[in-house]
This record gives structure tokens, sequence and C-alpha cells, in this order.
């Protein structure tokens, strides 16, 4: 079984979020499993220059874009195990920025053309193409349209991922044959409600739809959830399938990672104390080894619950706590959080922007982890924070729901709220408070974050399944 994986973007290449980590963290997994995957995604000019250096000029192609035609190079590398083609067009790629760009929809109707144009010139035939969020919603819509029938195509499948429904890709219909090169008996596969839809497409064109959690694959049949996709998601519920995603368990390592201060493990925590006193020390906060540390790593955007935390932050530094932030995003936001910490610097320090080793040292600093989403495909700070013995207080919904379960069971690792207000939301922030206060409960607690397996190994192989399930095949056809 052969799977080509295409990306707009995978660690360590290039990343604005969290399909970065997915794409490059599962198909390693399935390569661990035998199952031979590689990844297809754009070579920007962002890429660090020691990681082009590495990389193989393997042939050119021109690849039509509607009525014109590009240049194509494709570029080989290996990373992790892993090989990635990296196609190469210096009009839509060299510049500065993944997204963002005033032409992104031709930029990426090119690189989910060139995605099957360049299967004619790779020793690679997959037997599926995995293609990720509405940037590469196109490569099924295509597949079905130009491809299916081509030599040497044949009975390809394709799965297409949502990890987040709320961007879809929506462009005029001005631009379908112009821009895309969609034949107008065609524009109903990618057509809704007035205007071009991309994810829509993808999610008609595809054999098989996935999520990122299964709770969130439920969700998005709601109205609330959906953004509009609801009704396209309800007829084609049969292919609708979530699968939690996981983390890279080797990077985010207490034991082995170089970021923070410490190393420590679940067998021997003592090393939390000292990145807390570190962590205290850097923010300018009281070294107060006993005082709880609250944090959140997140963006700055309204569906992270941002609101519930700006409605009641007033009310949670009058707690015995300390709250680190970082993150960035809406400037309303942003300019709350700097107001507030120049109201209460001794209670909080916000930090703007993201760098890895910042997140890093909170993580391995901090006591109590908030995530108070009102909405979360699958989230992945709320497992990076087990890994570091940082208790999650998150909300239920999506992945955070299918990743954390409540301390009413012994056996859960957090603490949970369902319904999206700031009184829910205080009181279960106050009850983990509480329970940091009885120290043996929480030892207990921390080992069973520590120890909870959030390793891609177990979405990998749910992957495989359905990858099976739709090629209907046995495990001795597996090659590379």
């Amino acid at each position: 079984m052969k799977i080509l994986y295409a990306t707009s973007e995978a660690l360590p290449f290039a990343a604005s979020g969290g399909l970065a980590d997915v794409a490059g963290s599962l198909p390693h997994a399935l390569r661990v499993r035998l199952i031979g995957c590689r990844v297809v995604m754009p070579l920007y000019q962002d890429i660090p220059q020691e990681l082009k250096e590495k990389m193989t000029f393997l042939t050119s192609l021109s690849v039509p874009v509607a009525w014109r035609r590009q240049y194509c190079g494709v570029f080989e590398t290996r990373y992790n195990g892993v090989i990635y083609y990296l196609l190469d067009n210096q009009y839509y790629f060299k510049r500065p920025g993944l997204y963002g760009h005033y032409d992104d929809a031709e930029r990426f109707a090119f690189f989910s053309r060139a995605v099957l144009e360049i299967l004619a010139y790779i020793d690679f035939k997959p037997d599926i193409i995995h293609a990720n969020d509405w940037r590469t919603a196109l490569v099924p819509v295509y597949y079905n349209l130009f491809f299916r029938w081509r030599e040497g195509y044949e009975n390809i499948k394709t799965v297409y991922t949502i990890h987040n429904i709320q961007y879809q890709g929506k462009y005029g219909l001005e631009i379908l044959e112009d821009v895309f090169g969609i034949p107008p008996e065609a524009s109903a596969v990618v057509e809704l409600d007035g205007v071009i839809n991309l994810m829509k497409g993808g999610i008609e064109a595809a054999d098989c739809v996935t999520t990122a959690s299964p709770t969130y694959a439920k969700e998005i049949l709601d109205p609330w959830f959906s953004h509009g996709l609801d009704d396209i998601l309800k007829m084609r519920e049969w292919k609708l399938h979530g699968i939690l995603n996981g983390i890279d368990t080797d990077v985010n390592n207490p034991e082995s990672d170089s970021m923070i201060w410490a190393n420590y493990s679940a067998d021997d925590p003592s090393g939390k104390a000292e990145n807390k006193k570190r962590l205290q020390e850097r923010l300018g906060l009281p070294q107060n080894v006993d005082l709880p540390i609250l944090s959140m790593v997140t963006r700055l955007v309204p569906y992270k619950g941002i609101d519930l935390v700006k409605s009641s932050l007033e009310k949670l530094l009058k707690e015995d706590v300390q709250f680190v932030l970082l993150g960035s995003g809406d400037w309303l936001y942003e300019n709350f959080f700097r107001e507030m910490q120049s109201r209460y610097p001794t209670k909080m320090s916000y930090n703007h922007g993201y760098t890895p080793e910042l997140a890093h040292k909170i993580y391995a600093g901090s006591d109590i982890l908030l995530v108070p989403s009102k909405s979360e495909p699958c989230g992945t700070s709320q497992m990076i924070a087990c890994r570091y013995g940082t208790v999650p207080v998150v909300r239920e919904t999506g992945g955070l729901k299918d990743s954390i379960s409540d301390c009413k069971d012994e056996r859960g690792i957090g603490f949970t709220f369902k319904s999206y207000n700031d009184e829910d939301m205080m009181n279960t922030i106050r009850c983990a408070l509480n329970a940091y206060e009885d120290k043996q409960y929480w030892a207990a607690l921390m080992g069973r974050c520590m120890k909870a397996d959030f390793s891609w190994g177990q979405s990998a192989n749910k992957y495989i399944k359905l990858y099976r399930s739709l090629l209907k095949t046995t495990s001795s056809k597996d090659s590379d």
C-alpha cells in the first residue's frame, strides 16, 4: 500500500499551524508500520537554506493552470525516514510567507494540479492520495475531472482531511474557469451558496473524508460548528470519519528536551520544580514554587475561547495563582493582555508571538494549562502539557473531549467543563487550584498525565485500517 500525502505545509520545512505537525509526524508513523508513505508540498522561499541544500533536483514539467502552462520543478529529500517531494515555481512560491497572498487561489490550484501531474515523472505510484484542508481540496476534484481515466492513474483512491472547517477557501464564481480550469458543467462540485467553496469540493470529490478527532466529526454536522457545510456533510456522512491526531513524543519529551532548564520524568518529576523557578525568574514573576502557575499557549482568536478568558481574568488574578500567556492574534486581545499585565505585573506575564523554546519552557514550568476553546478540531497543547506533567483544564469539545478525561474518574487526567460560559470555566479552574493544594493527589495526577499515550501510533493504525477499507487489500501488498 502506497500513500502520497499532499499538504501545504510540513515540519521541519514550513509551518503555520497544526497541519504542519500532522504532515511531519503521521507519514513517519505510517512508514514505521511498513506503509509506503511519501509527502508532497510546495518549495517555499521560507524553507531554511540548510534544508534546501539537502534536496536533489529530479525533473521539471509543465503544469496546466486553466489556460496557462506553468513550470514545475520537482525536488526530493528525505527527513526522518520519509521521502518528501517539494514542488518549485518561483512565481508562486518565491515570496515571504506561506499564505495570505492576493493570488492564493491560483497558487494552490497550480499546486493541486501539480500533485497529480508529477505522478507520471516520479517512481512512486500511490494507491491513495491523502489531501488536507482547502489548499489541496482540488486534488480529488482534479483527479475525478481530468485524471481518473488517464493511463497510469487508474484506481487511485482519495482521502480528504478537514483540519479546521472554519477555513474553506471561498472565491467568486467568475474565476471558476480562468483560475481553477473547471468547466461550467462541473461547477456543482465546488459551488455552494453562489460562490466557489474548495472545501466543499474536496468533501464531494474524495472517496473518504476525515477530521482530526471523532467528536469534531460529529460536531461539524451541527450548524453551530459547520460554518455552513452541515447539509453537505450530512449528505456525505457515510464517508466521514474522525481520527484523533497525536503528537511527536520524541520532540515533546521532558526526559530529553534540550529547550527546558532541567530534565525530568514520570518516575522522577523533581526537575519540574526547577523549571518552574526558572520560568518565574525569566518572566519577572515572584519566585514561589508553591504558588500554582496557570498558563496558555494559544492563538488569540475567538474560537480558542479567548472571550471567556478576557471576561474572567480579573477574577482569576484575585486567586492565589500566577498566569502566563504565550500567543498572538487579534490586536484587541493582544492590547487587552498587555494592559492587564501592566496592571498586575506580579500576577501575570503576557508574551507576544510564538517561539518553540519559550513554549517548551512554559509547558515544563507550569502546573495547569487552560484550553477553553469554543471549538477545537483536535488541539495539541493539552497533549503536550500532559507530557510535561502540566494538568489541563479544557472545555469538552472536539479533540479536547476525546483526549482529556475528567478527574471525577480516578483515571482522569484533567479538569473539564461543558458549557461555553465564564462561570463554568472559573468553577473548573478553582477545582484544579483546590486539587493542587493536596500534594499527594496532585503528584498522582501528574503521573497519570505524563504516562498517557498521545503518540501517533494509535492514530496511524486507525488510518491504516481506513486506507485498507478503501482498497480492500491486505498487509501482504504493503510496499514502498
